[in-house]
């Protein structure tokens, strides 16, 4: 028998051991339906490319809330706003842990993180220090101008691709501009330029970050694979966050020697971060500090991206959405200005437009949680160390409470009180909870402006290859986030 045989067996057999002490253990404990696991895999087979499809399909058979064996992981999946609210709202701190998966246990990432750290102390101070020095009213309105500037260099280079009559990616050129309000934010310069094809490799690296942590993972469904990294996914990650981190690594320290030749303070969030470090290190640290920078781009520049891209793939598929959009935008604001963020609350179909973008596709499609003991769910057990995923893909498509799910149609929301901040569990693209993203509020200001100025300002039509608007290609590619799997390639031009 060679070594490679003995150490495959005896992965086999000692996974097989395992599950059968797992099942021993909880012969008493009623799971919520789901398939019938196949020996040591369980259910993996099912995830398929695209889990959140093939985990609502399987909803329909096994119900709202079912449960799958992937590996030796118990699954709680939760497909409709019912079962969301329960979680979520009334029994929110029993699902507040995370489900860390291996990628983002690179470079302790997952230590240092609010995105990942469990509910504890530590999660809440950084929760704090990151809501006030950021995402609080008074630190929005007094970045605006930033934001507004970026807008501003979007539509210049829009404006050069209109008269060469050039395509441009939507996607690209609005990660540019996305980056680079976050980048001023945080740091007081750019990270990309606009008008060139630099920086373009730092938008491959928070996707492939992306992407790496959200795919399925053999080391996440049987621990003990952890060392052997069969898919090497831990070592691409470990490369994707390395180049991250030494990019922050260089801007605190460039402004940590700039602090000691005595220049003038920014006032941007990372002189508030290493003033708060240096008064009470014990809130946070450098590690901390990366750590969010991490979260912060990967969650709202790729987030951002996304839905501004699906946005506008959407309004060119139906060039009659474009026409009502432009058509309020030029008796609202004036045709060829640019929005401002106090002018997005005159726009109401715009904003119909970002909430049925956000309502087909969220950001994040299966928001993941967990349970650190047992758990009594709608008279079902929830067993201590499952992973519990929110199907938030499946619940924006819910035809027993949408009309029409799966037809993109922004004026449904005309009448409509819902709103996306949580507290109306059949539209949750952030979330709710007090695991909620902490970043909607600036994302929520920035797509409406982003998505109204270029309309306002061009018309667009798809590249000449396409014959028909709704033959547009809208198939997704699946990570953490929910992206076009083909990058949207549009032409401006003058009104």
């Amino acid at each position: 028998m060679d070594y490679y045989t003995l150490v495959f067996g005896s992965i086999i057999a000692l996974s097989f051991l395992y599950t059968l002490a797992k099942l021993s253990s909880r012969v008493t404990k009623k799971l919520p339906p789901g398939p019938s696991p196949w020996p040591i895999i369980g259910n993996i087979h099912l995830l398929g490319a695209k889990p959140h499809v093939s985990l609502a399909n399987l909803a329909k058979t096994y119900g709202p809330i079912m449960s799958l064996k992937l590996g030796q992981v118990t699954t709680v999946v939760i497909s409709s706003s019912t079962m969301a609210k329960q979680v979520l709202k009334y029994q929110d701190q029993d699902f507040t842990s995370r489900f860390a998966p291996d990628a983002v246990q690179v470079h302790n990432y997952c230590k240092y993180s609010v995105g990942w750290l469990p509910v504890c102390p530590q999660w809440r101070k950084l929760r704090r220090i990151l809501n006030t020095n950021m995402f609080s009213t008074n630190s929005l309105d007094a970045n605006q101008h930033l934001r507004s500037r970026k807008v501003k260099e979007l539509i210049a280079y829009c404006a050069r691709c209109s008269k060469e009559g050039e395509a441009l990616d939507v996607g690209q050129v609005t990660f540019k501009t996305n980056l680079n309000m976050l980048s001023n934010t945080l740091f007081s310069k750019d990270l990309a330029d606009p008008f060139s094809d630099s920086k373009v490799e730092l938008k491959d690296v928070i996707w492939g970050i992306m992407a790496e942590i959200g795919k399925p993972n053999l080391a996440d469904f049987f621990p003990m694979l952890k060392m052997i990294d069969l898919q090497g996914i831990r070592r691409r990650t470990t490369n994707q966050v390395g180049k991250l981190f030494k990019l922050f690594d260089d801007l605190i320290n460039e402004r940590l020697e700039e602090k000691r030749r005595g220049s003038n303070e920014k006032g941007d969030v990372l002189e508030a971060f290493l003033n708060i470090s240096e008064e009470s290190p014990e809130e946070i640290n450098h590690n901390n500090i990366k750590s969010v920078f991490l979260d912060l781009f990967t969650a709202a520049a790729d987030t951002t991206t996304n839905t501004v891209e699906w946005a506008m793939a959407e309004i060119l598929k139906q060039p009659e959405i474009m026409k009502k959009a432009q058509v309020e935008l030029a008796e609202t604001i004036g045709k060829g200005k640019l929005i401002e963020e106090a002018d997005v609350s005159q726009l109401t179909y715009l904003q119909c437009i970002i909430k049925e973008t956000l309502r087909m596709h969220p950001p994040t499609p299966l928001v993941p949680r967990g349970v650190t003991q047992d758990v009594e769910l709608c008279d079902y057990v929830i067993p201590e160390g499952s992973q519990v995923l929110i199907n938030v893909w499946a619940i924006g498509r819910d035809f027993t409470f949408w009309e029409d799910a799966l037809m993109f149609k922004p004026e449904r929301f005309w009448s409509s009180d819902l709103d996306m901040q949580g507290k109306h569990f059949e539209l949750i693209p952030f979330s709710a909870g007090r695991r909620m993203c902490p970043g909607y509020p600036m994302t929520l200001r920035m797509i409406p402006v982003i998505v109204g100025s270029l309309l306002n300002s061009f018309n667009w039509k798809l590249e000449a290859d396409i014959d028909e608007p709704k033959d547009l290609d809208m198939e997704e590619k699946f990570g953490l986030t929910l992206v076009k799997a083909h990058p949207l390639r549009a032409i401006p031009s003058t009104f």
